[in-house]
């Protein structure tokens, strides 16, 4: 080996050296559920998102909470909305991680095709090249969550950021959320899913269900009563198979949520939590929603 060759093994060497050491920090936003204890373990800075209800700005999870929004929103005279944070928001973060000692930054945010939060995300990013990687996670709620909790758990272990994004789309590709919704109406009216615009009258008065996956939302069918609905939703938990994590998810449904964990009998993740979903992803679903989000075991596994 020639002193010149020997130079650029030994600075190639130095460089994947340093991009092993790399500090990386995780952000998401608040429409991942994470839990706040769950989010100051693993390091990940949450940005809040934004709902307006009657006029009022709120961040996610400030001023008013969960329960108190879904008893409120069937007697609401205005429709809440939903807004991103803007993008200064997300700049000011990436510079304070950045400036307190971290090299990194990978940000898991909601689909993009429901949201602007992730353009938003984008654009604060823009004066950090490539030291910040934005994801689109394709998912809603633990769906993203669950993205950001595997990048956290592999960057505290100061894995480079290469194999954190890669551990993020592993995951995105076995992420899944279902639910059945009490009405169509939420989502009819948020206008973000075009085939529930169409259905109006009577189907409004059965109990929807949808499949989030790949940044679509999928009308997966309907039953007529809420009890025929749990028990549909506990079929299509049992036939997906082995799981790497589970979350149980409701919209102000709480006493129900317990009971379709307390009716799962097959081997599953310990304890999974149970999460009343932020304000931001339930304006556009509606109080008494019932769900879960999975991440699927590789069968390499």
């Amino acid at each position: 080996m020639s002193v010149a060759s020997a130079k650029d093994w030994q600075s190639r060497q130095d460089c994947q050296s340093f991009l092993n050491a790399m500090k990386t920090a995780i952000v998401t936003d608040s429409t991942a559920d994470i839990a706040p204890q769950v989010a100051e373990t693993l390091g990940i800075r949450v940005i809040p998102a934004i709902v307006v209800v009657e006029g009022k700005s709120y961040e996610d999870g400030q001023g008013l909470s969960r329960r108190e929004f879904y008893e409120r929103l069937p007697e609401m005279k205005r429709v809440p909305t939903t807004a991103s944070p803007p993008a200064g928001k997300f700049e000011a973060a990436y510079r304070q991680l950045l400036d307190s000692g971290y090299d990194a930054v990978v940000s898991i945010h909601v689909s993009s095709t429901l949201s602007s939060i992730c353009d938003m995300a984008s654009l604060g990013a823009r004066p950090f090249g490539e030291r910040v990687q934005v994801i689109d996670s394709e998912q809603l709620t633990l769906g993203i969550g669950f993205q950001a909790i595997a990048a956290a758990e592999l960057a505290a272990q100061g894995a480079p950021m290469d194999e954190i994004t890669a551990r993020v789309a592993d995951t995105r590709r076995r992420a899944r959320v279902y639910a059945m919704l009490d009405t169509l109406e939420y989502v009819r009216r948020s206008g973000r899913v075009g085939w529930a615009r169409a259905r109006i009258g009577a189907l409004l008065r059965i109990k929807p269900f949808v499949e989030v996956y790949g940044g679509r939302v999928l009308d997966l069918g309907k039953t007529r009563t809420r009890r025929k609905g749990i028990a549909h939703l506990l079929e299509l938990l049992e036939g997906l198979g082995p799981l790497e994590r589970l979350a149980i998810l409701h919209t102000n449904a709480e006493e129900d949520a317990l009971a379709f964990r307390d009716r799962i009998t097959w081997e599953h993740p310990p304890s999974p939590p149970i999460v009343n979903v932020t304000t931001v992803i339930g304006t556009h679903v509606g109080p008494n929603g019932l769900g879960f989000a999975v991440v699927l075991k590789d069968v390499a596994d």
